[in-house]
C-alpha cells in the first residue's frame, strides 16, 4: 500500500507543475521540511530557468521523438491521451467529492492531490476509495514513470522525484 503522507504527496504533484522565476526559492523554502531536495537546489541554482523548462517539456510534456514520462495515467499505460482511466477517476473523485479542474482526471498530480485529499479523511468511505485510488491506478504505474524519470532526466530535481515516485510503495 502506500507509502507516503499527504504533505509529500502535495510536494510531489507540485514538481510535476512546469518551473517559473519563483519555482527555486519556492524549493528553498521546502528544503529545510524535504533534505532530499537540497542537491537539487544546488544544481538548480546554477542552471538557467529556460534550461530547467525545457527539460521539464522534455520529459513531462513534448520530448521528441515521444514523450518520455507523460504524467498521464492513459498516456504513460497507453500511448494516447484520455483514456478509459479519465472516465473511471473522473467517477472516484465524483463519489469523493471533488472534482478534476483544468487537467484530465488521470493527471498524475491530480492523483497525488486526491490521494492526499483522502489520506487526511476520517476512515471509512475514504478508505475504501484510497484503496481504488492506489490499487487501480496509482500502483499500476507512477513507481514505473519514478523509474523512467530516473533514468532518463538530465537534472537531479527529476531524478529525485523519480526515485520519491518510485518509492511510494512500501511493497
Amino acid at each position: 500500500m502506500l507509502n507516503a503522507s499527504p504533505e509529500t504527496l502535495r510536494l510531489l504533484s507540485g514538481l510535476l507543475a512546469s518551473p517559473g522565476i519563483e519555482s527555486l526559492g519556492v524549493l528553498n523554502e521546502l528544503a529545510g521540511e524535504y533534505a532530499w531536495l537540497g542537491e537539487p537546489i544546488t544544481e538548480l541554482a546554477q542552471t538557467p530557468l529556460e534550461e530547467w523548462q525545457a527539460e521539464h517539456a522534455r520529459l513531462f510534456i513534448s520530448g521528441h521523438p515521444k514523450t518520455i514520462c507523460p504524467p498521464f495515467e492513459s498516456a504513460f499505460l497507453g500511448g494516447a491521451m484520455f483514456g478509459a482511466a479519465c472516465d473511471q477517476l473522473g467517477e472516484l473523485y465524483q463519489r469523493a467529492g471533488l472534482q478534476a479542474e483544468g487537467a484530465p482526471p488521470d493527471y498524475l498530480g491530480t492523483l497525488l492531490e486526491c490521494t492526499a485529499f483522502l489520506l487526511e479523511q476520517p476512515c471509512g468511505h475514504s478508505t475504501e476509495l484510497l484503496q481504488e485510488l492506489w490499487c487501480e491506478h496509482l500502483a499500476a504505474w507512477a513507481p514505473r514513470l519514478g523509474s523512467v524519470l530516473q533514468q532518463e532526466s538530465g537534472l537531479l530535481l527529476y531524478r529525485q522525484l523519480g526515485q520519491q515516485l518510485a518509492g511510494l510503495s512500501d511493497e
